[in-house]
Formats: C-alpha cells, sequence, structure tokens
C-alpha cells in the first residue's frame, strides 16, 4: 500500500551510515508527496542545514562527532521550529523513550522501520511539534493577559493607617482577570477618603474594558477635585462615547468620608445600597437610590445622601452578584445580606462569600471600617 504525505515536505536525515541513509531516502519515495530530503552524514555538517524551510529532522543517536541525547539536544536547540524524530538501533531502543522524554516527538528502531511507519511516523510527530508550538503560544498569550489584567487592577491610594481596607474582585467568566465590575479608592489631599463599585452591565471583555475605562475616569477626576454630580456626568458622557451598543449602562455607588471619617456622602446610581454597621446596629443605607444608572436619561440627576457614621463603623460597597448568589436556591437579596451580616456580627469578606454560596454574577466588594481611638 502506498504512504501517504499530505504534503512535500522539507526534511533533512543526518545519518553517518551510508545504507541507512539510503534506506530511508528509498522508503519515503514511496510516499504519495515523496519529501526534499538533504542529508548530513555528521551533525556538525547537518546544523548549518537546519534552516527555517526545514519541517522534519531525522537523526541518528549514534554519530561520529555526537551521541546520545547530547545530539538531540543540538538539534533541538538548531531546529525548535522542526518536528524531530530520533533513529536507533535495536540495543538503543531505551534511549529512544529518553530522546521523546527529552523533546523529540517520536523515535524508530531502524531495524523496524517500514515507508508506511516511517511516513505515519513523519506525518504524526509534525502534527505533535504542530501542536506543541500552538500551546505553548497560547500559555504565553495567557501569561501576557493575566499580566495585563493584574496591571488594570487598581491599587488603593490611602496615606496612613486610620481606616481599614479590603476588597474582592472574582469575575463570573471562569479563567478571566476582569470583568465589568470595578471598583477603586482614592484618599485625596484634604484628608477624604473617595471609594467607588461599579457595574457596567453585560459579560465578556468589552463589558470588562469599559470597567476599567470608567474606574480610570474616576480616579482621574477625584484627583482633579471634580467629584459629585460633575462627576458622574462626566462618566456618563464617557460612557455613551465607549460603549459598543445603546442599551448598555452602568451601574454604580460612590461614597465620600470626611477627613475625620465621621460622615459619609453616598450617591446610590441605580445600585444596591451600601451595608452599614454602626454601634452594632447593620442596615442597608438609603430607602432608594439616589438617580437612575449611568447611560440611560441625558438629564439625569443624582442627590447625595449624607450618612452620620460616628467614631466607629464599617461600610461595605459591593456590586449585585452578591446579592443575586443562590443561598438554598433562592437568591440572597438586600434583606438576605443584612440579616447574614447580622448574624455574623461583623463583615469578614472571606467567610461571607464561602456563606452566600454560588456566585452567578460577577463581584466586586470594598469594604472600610474604623476602630474606636
Amino acid at each position: 500500500m502506498t504512504a501517504s504525505l499530505s504534503e512535500t515536505l522539507t526534511l533533512v536525515l543526518i545519518e553517518d551510515d551510508d545504507g541507512d541513509a539510503f534506506l530511508v531516502e528509498e522508503l519515503l519515495k514511496e510516499a504519495d508527496a515523496p519529501p526534499r530530503i538533504t542529508w548530513a552524514r555528521s551533525l556538525a555538517e547537518g546544523l548549518p542545514k537546519l534552516t527555517a524551510d526545514v519541517q522534519c529532522v531525522l537523526v541518528d543517536l549514534s554519530l561520529p562527532d555526537a551521541s546520545g541525547l547530547e545530539a538531540l539536544e543540538q538539534v533541538l536547540a538548531a531546529a525548535p521550529h522542526a518536528a524531530v524524530l530520533v533513529l536507533t538501533g535495536t540495543s538503543d531502543a531505551h534511549v529512544g523513550v529518553a530522546a521523546v522524554q527529552a523533546g523529540a516527538q517520536d523515535y524508530l528502531v531502524k531495524q523496524d522501520i517500514t515507508a508506511r511507519l516511517l511516513v505515519r511516523s513523519i506525518r504524526y510527530s509534525m502534527e505533535r511539534r504542530r501542536t506543541q508550538r500552538m500551546l505553548v503560544k497560547a500559555e504565553v498569550s495567557a501569561q501576557e493577559n493575566a499580566r495585563l489584567e493584574r496591571g488594570l487592577l487598581p491599587v488603593p491610594l490611602l496615606s496612613g493607617d486610620t481606616i481599614e481596607h479590603t476588597t474582592r474582585y472574582l469575575p463570573g467568566s471562569q479563567g478571566a482577570l476582569l470583568a465589568g465590575d470595578f471598583y477603586d479608592t482614592v484618599q485625596t489631599p484634604d484628608g477624604s477618603v473617595h471609594i467607588v463599585v461599579g457595574d457596567v452591565c453585560g459579560h465578556g471583555p468589552d463589558e470588562a474594558a469599559l470597567g476599567v475605562a470608567l474606574r480610570i475616569a474616576w480616579r482621574t477626576l477625584v484627583l482633579a477635585g471634580r467629584t459629585g454630580d460633575v462627576m458622574l456626568r462626566t462618566m456618563d458622557a464617557l460612557l455613551r462615547v465607549e460603549r459598543k451598543a445603546p442599551e448598555i449602562y452602568t451601574t454604580l455607588c460612590t461614597a465620600t468620608l470626611t477627613p475625620d471619617l465621621t460622615h459619609a456622602e453616598l450617591r446610590v446610581v441605580g445600585h444596591p445600597p451600601p451595608v452599614l454597621i454602626r454601634d452594632g446596629v447593620v442596615t442597608a443605607i438609603g430607602e432608594g437610590p439616589s438617580g437612575p444608572p449611568l447611560g440611560i436619561f441625558h438629564d439625569a440627576e443624582w442627590h447625595a445622601i449624607d450618612v452620620p457614621l460616628g467614631e466607629e463603623w464599617s461600610l461595605m460597597l459591593y456590586t449585585d452578584g452578591l446579592i443575586e448568589a443562590a443561598v438554598e436556591q433562592d437568591q440572597l437579596g438586600v434583606d438576605g445580606l443584612v440579616e447574614l451580616v447580622r448574624e455574623h456580627g461583623h463583615v469578614d469578606l472571606d467567610r461571607l462569600i464561602r456563606h452566600v454560596g454560588t456566585l452567578t454574577d460577577d463581584l466586586a466588594v470594598v469594604l472600610v471600617q474604623r476602630r474606636a481611638p
């Protein structure tokens, strides 16, 4: 039966035995598309022939100027793009196994080679090498994307240790590091502490990119002293420019703590209400939002909610992934979250997230706490 190669290959054979080299060449002539073969009698002669157009290398492990894995290592280094098969004698079959472990795609015992076996081994080896290269590229790309995404996550700008600041960020998409949820914390020179937690509707890379853009815009505006409604209107305008579809909107909650940390000014923009623990009492702040989400109404207005904090308190801002978690087949909801915090007596984010059960959406949480002096 005629052996089959689906394309004409460029192959380098490094073999010092004339008879073995002649056998390989004759066997490959039986292929449907015989490869172009370049023969070298030594490693020194063969290495310069391993150019970028070479797709496969057959190398004997018993050469006059190199033997065993030494020869293989030099071939692999010189031709990282090519599939490499090693040729062994019957008594050296164990060396062939070691060669595969060291990076060769396959090995053949010379005495057992047939045209069909040789062609099939070449074809499979090239496919394995192609797959390996794709996996390496995918891994490198994934690592680069992970570094990029980690670099886009915020580092809080806080001076001193007057408050405890804890965050958790869990994208709903498996394998992702970023989602449409975003958060940030910035302390301005006057001592005020500004916090934001937001949620871009939808899931995917476009929403994640938009979330990053909105977070960076928020930080820039706060550092420039543009807060309150001015900041919200600017972010609303940015959202309309950057979003991929007109139906995409964003909810968010902002908190500005006074320099003495005894009051907070909140804006709940179509977002779940923050949870406050003060004097042992757990409440969801505000009976309703300050106004609609960003990106819906051009003439929207948002009113501030003033909240006395006192000397000792805990304030938690979060996205709806927390309250939409499934607890005993029901969503937790704001009331359920308040009750859960009340049962715990304090907020431990890891324990809280474990307790709420299965998360069905992205999650971002910022917890700030102040202990009594």
